[in-house]
């Protein structure tokens, strides 16, 4: 079985697929990607199951010598990649073959990029998941000297490409009333959703702060609120009133008050909005939620028919000599003797 061996990786590069629902009154929140929409372009790219494993880095990438013969995709936030030196097209499957080197650069947007193999990565299940969830030490960070197996591959095509969406820069996020909503009095939701935020330097797989320039976001009677259970996408405010919206690895309970939650489908725009990205917040109904989520899913329904051959540049085939570029010729002489000019 092909593996990629690790010289070097991110040092927050973990293994990565859905997550594990169901498992909340337990205690453990679903964990998962932080951007689920790039296992399915990943998983579109190379005609597999979105539910494969993948290796998700945090800001840069790392160095990786395949085994064997193997197939790969690149999602999530652009990073510079090479394979031997030659330049890969990030969102797009490829094909390497044993000893040969991909270096993965720093990202060029947002936060998390993701890298696939054809068959997934092959890892033991816990809980009918393969991610790590490092908040409650199920699994740990990939390290240098780590090998990634491939799982069965039975797939073939490689040299495709998708249009990823932009979701790396922050932006609009719609959000819809949470528990604690009312305990915001009118004004302080208002000036929450003019509010410009920026992402601010303290995040991780539990969540990410959000900073702005006016005063704190406080509920009434903020301070006897119970703990109850909380889901990713709530946003949760400080005693000072600052801003968190929770990621895949939050807790499961908290008796901070939460002013919204984000909608599942722009969830990831807030994972990937990178250091200082502007992200605004807009309240929608819940049917108006659950229109964006159905669009969003059929959207990721049809990756796969959105794939495209990628258009290569023969100056930097190595293998040109390799493909038939003219077939069925013939003379000209020859059509003019027979009277077909």
């Amino acid at each position: 079985m092909s593996r990629l061996i690790v010289h070097r990786v991110s040092p927050i590069a973990s293994l990565q697929d859905m997550g594990r629902p169901g498992y909340l009154k337990q205690g453990l929140s679903r964990g998962g990607a932080a951007d689920r929409q790039a296992l399915a372009e990943g998983a579109a790219l190379l005609g597999q199951s979105p539910e494969f494993a993948a290796l998700e880095m945090a800001g840069t990438g790392g160095e990786f010598e395949a085994t064997g013969n193997m197939r790969i995709a690149l999602t999530g936030a652009p990073m510079a990649a090479t394979l031997d030196g030659a330049v890969l097209a990030w969102n797009a499957s490829h094909a390497l073959v044993k000893g040969q080197r991909l270096l993965l650069g720093a990202a060029r947007a947002g936060v998390y990029g993701y890298l696939h193999f054809g068959g997934g990565i092959d890892a033991p299940e816990f809980l009918g998941s393969r991610s790590a969830h490092l908040l409650a030490g199920i699994g740990r960070t990939i390290q240098t000297g780590d090998h990634l197996k491939c799982g069965p591959d039975r797939g073939e095509i490689t040299g495709l490409g998708l249009t990823a969406s932009d979701r790396f820069h922050g932006g609009p996020v719609r959000v819809v009333p949470s528990v604690q909503t009312d305990l915001f009095a009118p004004d302080v939701l208002q000036r929450f959703q003019t509010t410009r935020f920026t992402r601010g330097p303290r995040a991780n797989r539990m969540g990410v702060e959000m900073l702005s320039n006016g005063g704190g976001f406080t509920a009434d009677g903020q301070l006897n609120i119970l703990s109850e259970v909380i889901v990713p996408g709530d946003i949760q405010m400080t005693g000072d009133g600052l801003p968190f919206v929770l990621l895949p690895e939050c807790q499961t309970t908290g008796g901070y008050p939460r002013i919204a939650t984000v909608i599942p489908c722009d969830l990831g725009l807030v994972a990937q909005a990178p250091a200082g990205a502007a992200i605004t917040f807009e309240f929608i109904t819940l049917d108006q939620a659950l229109a964006a989520q159905t669009r969003y899913e059929m959207t990721l329904k049809g990756l796969k028919n959105a794939c495209q051959p990628l258009i290569r540049d023969v100056a930097d085939m190595g293998d040109l000599l390799s493909y038939q570029l003219i077939s069925g010729a013939i003379s000209a002489h020859d059509e003019k003797e027979n009277g077909n000019d």
